[in-house]
């Protein structure tokens, strides 16, 4: 059954459990009916008691993700590193930290603008690239924390994320510089900060001239 049938058999559902009421008193004769509604928290819960691959197997915390209800940006990484598996929190780390300096430089804060999240909630052991099970099994959760966060702009940090998110198997080299969309909200692709602090003379001036292109996008669409 699509969204828009399932809508309509709740719609005509609740008329008839009303109408029940009215005239007999009892909704016993609809007792069938179940209407559920989707949450972060719910989300959370599933990805604390997930077994769908392995990963669940070498975690200590899954990392769901967290950050604002009503983000104005939603930044996606590829999975959590050794500090978020100790303690459930995303991009805590040391690229945690410095991608907050990024967010300081545009503006943003991390408690009241900001929703961070993984393609992975557990982390890879090694810090390996996920793998293409691995991703599948976890990005439902993803999909469903993008619908229910509807942010006003997605930053893909990093090739795994990128090429997840695009569905596209170009580098990060080539994905960034550009616009995409995904589920509808606008993507601007770029590098991760882990991969900046290895490498800042090389990646640090493409950041900002992403981070930039985030400001803009925010200022024409959300600022009054």
């Amino acid at each position: 059954m699509n969204s828009e049938n399932k809508i309509l058999s709740d719609f005509w559902n609740i008329l008839n459990l009303t109408k029940d009421y009215l005239t007999t008193g009892s909704m016993n004769n609809h007792s069938e009916l179940k209407i559920t509604t989707d949450s972060l928290e719910k989300i959370e819960e599933e990805i604390s008691i997930c077994t769908k691959c392995k990963l669940c197997e070498t975690r200590t915390k899954t990392v769901p993700g967290e950050g604002s209800k009503v983000p104005l940006l939603m930044i996606i990484g590829e999975g959590p590193g050794a500090d978020e598996d100790k303690t459930g929190n995303p991009f805590v780390g040391k690229a945690g930290k410095y991608m907050d300096k990024w967010m300081d430089a545009i503006n943003l804060v991390r408690e009241e603008d900001l929703f961070l999240a993984n393609i992975v909630k557990c982390r890879p052991p090694g810090n390996r690239d996920p793998l293409p099970e691995e991703i599948s099994a976890c990005l439902p959760f993803l999909e469903r924390q993008i619908k229910l966060l509807n942010p006003g702009l997605i930053l893909s940090v990093g090739r795994i994320s990128s090429q997840v998110l695009t569905g596209l198997s170009d580098g990060i080299g080539r994905l960034r510089g550009k616009t995409y969309k995904y589920k509808d909200v606008t993507l601007i692709p770029t590098y991760h900060p882990s991969g900046v602090l290895r490498n800042p003379e090389e990646y640090r001036k493409p950041v900002w001239e992403d981070l930039k292109r985030v400001r803009d996008f925010l200022d024409d669409n959300y600022t009054e």
